[in-house]
């Protein structure tokens, strides 16, 4: 190859995704140099440090998706890591409860993808044992995941970024370096940020919420758009916590890649209600009235929006008003724990899923990533990505690996 590169891989995007992508990539080739970008001033600032906390069984992912695969290898490799590293983890268990009769059927549909999946342990469960395990919920039946537990994510993201840095002189994770260009060349390209330019042989984007971005900036178009969707959540009062004792979820709607309101008791041991789902108007806005003229251009010029809106409106307008509505917040956690009161429940974070959106308006359900010549573009990683980021992180290297001639 002629002249030198300052770096064989760049990885943009430091979310756990980009960097258990890194991380498996100096596993395996000790010898290159890898750099990972991230434009803000530290590791997981978005999706990775703004989700529940929840390892994911792989319950109810589709039998032979990639969803399926890399989340329960995944959270096998990541419980086994948090140990090693130790960082806190603990395993809780949870219970998914239907209180409604026209919930059984997609009851049963959850627990035959598990048992198709091999989840551990799953067991149909009825209402005393639902009381037995969570004494202040009410259902009609339920189903028990002993593998699921609660992590603190930011810690594995930062753990990961020493370990990157760690295992080569030549490696590095790189803070405050917003990608803004590429400037390509016969065998190399110029990575081009607001802080410095950067020759590389090879580019991964794991960009999550700026991913589809990043594809076109490469000339890469993504057959998609990022959609962002803000998750509010609700925390409980100390004294209403004491009514939930591991995780308890609602069976979820078939129609929509989201899990339902649910309560999560999280490593902190504070107990944190929802979280709700509605379209953002800005990719980056964690405040209910955030807004950027751009990412709202980018999402209401697409026409998959809109046949996404068409399509579910009304869901749509029912999401909103309990985004704004205490009240229709407090009733939907009532369904599950019916003695919550409005004294019970009080302002919490947000997160912003980056939800991949066809033109046609289909919500894309599963892992989506593509190869270029010298590109890898992670182009929807949604939930449970966190829990699954080292076995991507495998996938992606096999990738980088095969295509890349890495040595």
């Amino acid at each position: 190859m002629a002249g030198k590169v300052d770096f064989d891989v760049v990885v943009v995007g430091g979310g756990i995704v980009g960097l258990a992508s890194a991380y498996k990539i100096t596993l395996s080739h000790p010898d290159i140099s890898i750099a990972v970008l991230e434009k803000e001033g530290q590791v997981a600032a978005h999706q990775t440090g703004h989700n529940s906390g929840v390892i994911h069984s792989g319950l109810y992912y589709k039998p032979g998706s990639n969803k399926a695969a890399t989340c329960v290898e995944g959270r096998k490799e990541l419980i086994a890591f948090a140990k090693k590293h130790k960082i806190p983890c603990k395993i809780t268990g949870k219970i998914i409860v239907a209180t409604k009769e026209k919930e059984l059927a997609k009851l049963e549909q959850i627990y035959q993808n598990g048992l198709e999946n091999n989840i551990e342990g799953i067991e149909k469960i009825g209402p005393e044992q639902i009381k037995d395990a969570e004494p202040f919920c009410d259902g009609i039946a339920g189903i028990r995941v002993p593998s699921t537990g609660v992590i603190d994510f930011t810690e594995v993201a930062k753990k990961l970024a020493q370990l990157i840095q760690t295992k080569s002189d030549g490696n590095e994770v790189l803070a405050s370096h917003e990608v803004t260009g590429f400037d390509r060349h016969d065998f190399y390209t110029n990575v081009v940020t607001n802080n410095g330019t950067f020759a590389v042989r090879y580019i991964i984007n794991c960009a999550g919420l700026q991913s589809d971005r990043l594809a076109r900036m490469a000339g890469v178009d993504p057959g998609m758009r990022i959609v962002p969707f803000r998750g509010d959540y609700y925390q409980l009062t100390e004294e209403a916590g004491e009514k939930v004792k591991g995780l308890i979820y609602p069976v979820p709607d078939p129609a929509f890649p989201f899990l339902g309101v649910h309560f999560t008791r999280k490593i902190d041991g504070s107990v944190e209600c929802g979280p709700n789902a509605v379209l953002s108007f800005k990719r980056e806005g964690y405040g209910k009235t955030d807004f950027s003229w751009s990412d709202s251009w980018e999402a209401l010029s697409y026409w998959g929006t809109w046949r996404l809106f068409r399509r579910h409106w009304m869901y749509g307008l029912g999401e909103y008003a309990r985004a704004f509505s205490k009240k229709l917040f407090l009733a939907q956690l009532q369904r599950l724990i019916p003695s919550l009161g409005p004294n019970d429940i009080r302002p919490g974070n947000a997160g912003i899923r980056a939800q991949a959106l066809a033109r046609n308006g289909e919500l894309i359900d599963d892992f989506r990533i593509e190869r270029r010549t010298d590109s890898i573009h992670v182009l929807n990683a949604p939930s449970p990505a966190a829990t699954a980021s080292l076995a991507i992180g495998d996938h992606i290297n096999e990738i980088a690996t095969k295509y890349f001639n890495l040595r």
